[in-house]
């Protein structure tokens, strides 16, 4: 996706080989009409693939997957990282942990939004080592759902995040892929 790729590269800071801050438009501060083409790429990408609901994690995840379940009509369900007093019975639960935060979290879905007739796609902003994608798998898996794919803003694919996806037969869709931060610099694999 050209426009992303080009707003990584005016607004995203390379922190080093394997951190790139998209703090500006992603992450932090959120450039809504980037969001509303993301959801729209990421729904055209999986058209008639029978989605049922969204999945993602709080609270990056959260702009593009709403976009995209706007654009497809279907509900986005996002994976609490806090515990809540109204988040409590018989969670479906899986721990993940954090490269950029140093920290594992335990994330939750309520089985009240996600069931065993749900065909679900993933959306998260950044792949990288595949933790928070496979805690969602995981998440799916314990609700009896089925996986229509994942679709990924930012692939960083020199860690092996895409590689374990693969070999599992997940279909992923990265709309931007980072073949290297070296140097200070972004490079993208087309």
């Amino acid at each position: 996706m050209l426009a992303l790729q080009e707003k990584i590269r005016e607004e995203g800071i390379v922190l080093s080989e394997q951190v790139l801050k998209v703090d500006a438009f992603l992450n932090h501060q959120i450039d809504p009409a980037l969001m509303q083409a993301i959801g729209d790429e990421f729904a055209r990408r999986f058209e008639g693939q029978g989605v049922t609901k969204i999945v993602t994690l709080e609270a990056s995840g959260i702009a593009p997957a709403v976009m995209a379940g706007l654009k497809m009509n279907v509900p986005v369900i996002f994976a609490r990282k806090h515990a809540s007093l109204t988040l409590t019975e018989n969670l479906l639960t899986a721990e993940v942990y954090s490269f950029t935060k140093q920290v594992s979290n335990k994330v939750a879905v309520s089985p009240r939004h996600l069931a065993a007739h749900d065909h679900v796609l993933i959306i998260d902003d950044f792949l990288a080592n595949g933790r928070a994608a496979q805690a969602l798998i995981s998440i799916i898996q314990q609700a009896g759902a089925s996986i229509a794919g994942l679709g990924i803003v930012i692939e960083k694919s020199f860690q092996s995040g895409r590689a374990e996806l693969d070999a599992q037969g997940y279909r992923v869709e990265s709309l931007a892929r980072v073949g290297s931060l070296a140097g200070g610099k972004v490079e993208f694999i087309e």
